[in-house]
């Protein structure tokens, strides 16, 4: 079953960007799961848009990149301003 890294997106009240990254087996089903406020307890709440996703063979690999991903801010600015 291959897994997914991904890197969602939403605006505060300040208009300033906000960015939660995750891993999955469905990344439209996981999406779907923020969006509708059952999602991660940091991402009710929002509209989150897809901006970036990695695909990985193996759930521990998935979680080692997510990991990195996740403490990697440089690199998250990055991907965001790709989109």
């Amino acid at each position: 079953m291959p897994y997914f890294v991904y890197l969602i997106i939403t605006k505060d009240k300040n208009n300033k960007r906000i960015s939660y990254v995750g891993y999955t087996g469905n990344i439209k089903r996981r999406l779907h799961l923020h969006n509708s406020g059952k999602g991660a307890k940091f991402t009710r709440g929002k509209k989150w848009k897809l901006v970036y996703y990695e695909k990985y063979d193996s759930r521990s690999e998935a979680m080692k990149n997510e990991y990195k991903l996740k403490k990697d801010y440089k690199l998250r600015k990055k991907l965001i301003k790709v989109k």
